[in-house]
């Protein structure tokens, strides 16, 4: 009896009617058999028979077993849940995009009749969570300024590659400070690079701010003198969505690259291709030798070791000969 139920939920998720679930079970118990022995054993008779079978005929899951149309069996249902599988995903999507239309119909009327507040503030122990949503919820495009202070969310990496491995296009522009902040580099933003983010930086960034698709942005409302991120805003669709999204588009063009993830150059030790990221992004020289393991004497020599090999007399001429070099 507990199988026939579950057998039976499995039958309604993938959209089959009462009658077809009451069948079915006796169909594979007694068939092949005569259609009326089957119904009779389901309680099943007359117009309601007939349909609880053809309705299983139509699904894929039951045939005659010759032309005359008795006895009826049960048939290997793989191509048949195959087809209900696919039904029963277009239903649900479309159930989802009238869901969401009545929503947005919705709150246009109460936009219309109440001004309904576009923006939200989210303080507290609500940050994370909202974080944590925005990042699973995005499904094109990403982007992002990013610097201190920084919100405590454990695994808020794992999100980000998550959403990378998703297909999402993410585009973050780092403050120097995102850099320098200790473990971020190595934890963080270089995972993200190597799996794909597209990263560049600024001496500075404006704001700290997270734009989702189209859809909404996240802006923190952080008191970077009191290293403190506890509350942010929320701002739907609306003229200052588009002012945001302009904004990290004119940050973007005003950007360096951080670095690329395919460059390979023979010859080149990864830990001095990581030094000329560094060094590129502008990270400081105790920064770079902290992020490296390594003294400063130790970095001052392998610095001049990589101009000599780039011909520069200059750290300034080293960028440009890495960058043209394929180094960066």
């Amino acid at each position: 009896m507990a199988n026939d139920a579950k057998l039976g939920e499995a039958l309604r998720l993938l959209g089959i009617g009462e009658g077809a679930r009451r069948l079915y079970p006796h169909l594979l118990e007694l068939g092949p058999a005569p259609l009326g022995a089957i119904g009779a054993a389901a309680g099943l008779a007359g117009d309601g028979l007939a349909a609880a079978y053809g309705e299983l005929v139509d699904a894929g899951l039951a045939s005659a077993v010759a032309d005359g149309g008795d006895p009826v069996a049960p048939v290997p249902p793989a191509a048949g849940l195959e087809i209900l599988g696919r039904h029963r995903a277009a239903e649900l999507d479309e159930s989802r995009i009238t869901v969401g239309g009545a929503f947005e119909a919705f709150r246009r009327q109460r936009l219309a009749a109440y001004h309904d507040d576009l923006v939200e503030v989210v303080t507290g122990e609500a940050v994370g969570p909202r974080m944590r949503q925005a990042w699973a919820s995005a499904r094109e495009q990403i982007r992002q300024l990013d610097s201190p202070p920084y919100f405590p969310l454990p695994g808020a990496t794992d999100d980000a590659l998550a959403t990378l491995a998703r297909g999402v296009t993410q585009r973050v522009v780092y403050s120097q400070a995102s850099l320098e902040f200790p473990g971020q580099l190595e934890e963080s933003i270089e995972p993200c690079v190597e799996a794909g983010e597209q990263a560049r930086v600024l001496p500075s960034v404006p704001v700290k701010l997270l734009v989702i698709d189209e859809a909404y942005a996240l802006v923190s409302l952080s008191i970077r003198e009191a290293d403190v991120h506890n509350s942010m805003l929320v701002v739907q669709p609306c003229g200052l969505l588009s002012a945001l999204v302009a904004l990290f588009e004119q940050t973007w063009r005003s950007a360096l690259p951080l670095h690329g993830r395919s460059v390979r150059p023979a010859g080149l030790l990864p830990a001095d291709r990581r030094l000329l990221r560094l060094l590129a992004a502008g990270a400081g020289d105790d920064v770079v030798a902290r992020e490296l393991g390594i003294s400063r004497r130790t970095l001052f020599r392998r610095i001049q070791v990589l101009m000599a090999r780039l011909g520069a007399t200059s750290r300034f001429q080293m960028a440009l000969q890495a960058q043209r070099s394929g180094w960066l």
